[in-house]
């Protein structure tokens, strides 16, 4: 087993610089120790021991992510890591396990303050490699941050486009299933022996019942009544069927008196057929409206996720209409504001001119404050979410409220910081806020918050022509 000496210590590129008796110092004042295969060297939540120097073996590195374990990386010989000087990180924020007989140099945290005092290149070298950390974990976190929110979107997503496509698989095979039955019903029509001017009123009041515009909201009271109305009807003058027909012909607003406007041109040997006739035009055109809907809503959806991306523009500022980012935001958000059980409010001022920014970027913005407000109001089982758009001078403010518990006072100042966060343990990672500000700034803004119990407002305030 090979001793620590100082000129060990200086072979390591972090600390090759750093003066051999400063190097000394740091090994009298450390602890040598070994920890077994599969030991934990520390846990998340824990208090940090201090500034660890990995002599032999390898560290797992584990990072706890909405309630899961999730490998992170490996901590390889001749590193250095744990506390450094002058970090605000004083609880370990993952797991650290040892893979094989692994053996530290530690260096407690209550010589900190005495090495920064008077051991100017080692405290230096350790800062250095302190920035050189944070630069990459941030650079891991964001990355990871972007994964977990498009798993959020994509989940939600596949729960919006398949209910239109069941209904479309649904619609057709019953569209299919319909149209085999036709045979039988065109047999009957073609049996019918009427008068051409009455078959032209016939249709011209067929058209005229169809064309009536919005049809009434019916209780399921109002309409068994007028059910059973049309069924009566129907069953007095023999016609087939009338169950299904009495249904759909409420379903397009029937009234018994439009029976007897058919019936004053239709002989009463054919009201069968002809009722029967129109009922299956009806359900044909039903079940066609039903498949048209479904499939504008799967396209309407692309269409947000397209402008949502922002997949087909280049990279650099443009002018945009700030309210489609917002609009496309929301819909592509839809699953999760239904699941929240949120009502949206919109107050948008629709004279706003076009904004000079970055579409893809803005959309982050508006995608990271909308999901923590729904996630804020997460304890009332439901909420209003409200989005303001006003003019204020050369700037566009863009307002978004909801009305959950509000942030506590004491961390208010805290929330736009690096990996903070106020959600439970592995549920945030607390880089969507610090993503924001960092965005808003790119667009010569600021953000800024005010919040108070039942009302928290995000202020997002941006140039124009930024």
């Amino acid at each position: 087993m090979e001793t620590v000496t100082a000129t060990w210590l200086q072979s390591i590129e972090s600390l090759n610089e750093v003066p051999l008796e400063e190097l000394q110092w740091m090994i009298d004042n450390s602890t040598v120790y070994e920890v077994p295969d599969g030991d934990f060297l520390f846990k998340t939540g824990e208090p940090m021991k201090g500034t660890h120097v990995l002599l032999e073996g390898r560290i797992k590195m584990y990072l706890l992510q909405n309630n899961e374990i999730r490998d992170m990386m490996y901590i390889e010989k001749e590193s250095i890591f744990g506390y450094l000087p002058f970090s605000r990180g004083l609880i370990a924020k993952g797991m650290g396990q040892a893979v094989g007989n692994t053996r530290l140099m530690t260096l407690p945290m209550s010589k900190m303050r005495e090495m920064i005092t008077s051991y100017f290149e080692l405290t230096q070298a350790l800062v250095h490699i302190m920035t050189t950390r944070v630069r990459n974990f941030t650079a891991y976190q964001q990355q990871n941050e972007k994964m977990m929110a498009l798993g959020k979107l994509s989940a939600g997503l596949a729960h919006e486009l398949n209910n239109p496509a069941a209904a479309i698989v649904r619609g057709s095979t019953s569209l299919k299933q319909h149209l085999q039955m036709e045979p039988k019903a065109f047999k009957d029509v073609m049996a019918i022996r009427m008068d051409e001017r009455e078959v032209d009123i016939v249709t011209q009041k067929l058209f005229e019942i169809l064309g009536r515009g919005e049809k009434p909201r019916l209780t399921l009271m109002q309409r068994t009544e007028k059910e059973d109305a049309i069924r009566d009807w129907l069953d007095d003058h023999d016609v087939a069927n009338s169950d299904e027909v009495a249904e759909n012909f409420v379903e397009y607003a029937f009234t018994c008196d439009d029976m007897e406007s058919f019936k004053q041109h239709i002989p009463e040997r054919y009201l069968s057929p002809v009722f029967n006739w129109i009922n299956t035009n009806l359900v044909t055109e039903r079940m066609v409206a039903d498949i048209q809907e479904s499939s504008q809503r799967i396209s309407n959806l692309v269409k947000s996720i397209k402008s949502f991306t922002h997949m087909d523009q280049g990279k650099g500022k443009e002018y945009i209409d700030i309210h489609t980012g917002l609009r496309t935001t929301l819909a592509i958000m839809q699953h999760k504001l239904k699941k929240g059980n949120i009502s949206v409010v919109e107050q948008y001022d629709e004279t706003l001119p076009k904004v000079k920014a970055m579409a893809g970027e803005l959309n982050q913005v508006w995608t990271n404050l909308i999901d923590n407000a729904v996630d804020a109001m997460e304890v009332n089982k439901k909420g209003q979410l409200t989005i303001r758009t006003e003019r204020d001078r050369e700037f566009v403010q863009v307002t978004i409220i909801d009305d959950g518990p509000g942030i506590p006072e004491n961390i208010r100042s805290q929330i736009f910081d690096p990996f903070f966060t106020t959600k439970e343990i592995g549920k945030g990672t607390g880089l969507g806020l610090d993503v924001v500000s960092r965005i808003v700034q790119q667009h010569r803004g600021s953000v800024k918050v005010n919040s108070r119990p039942g009302c928290t407002e995000f202020i997002v305030c941006f140039l124009i022509d930024g």
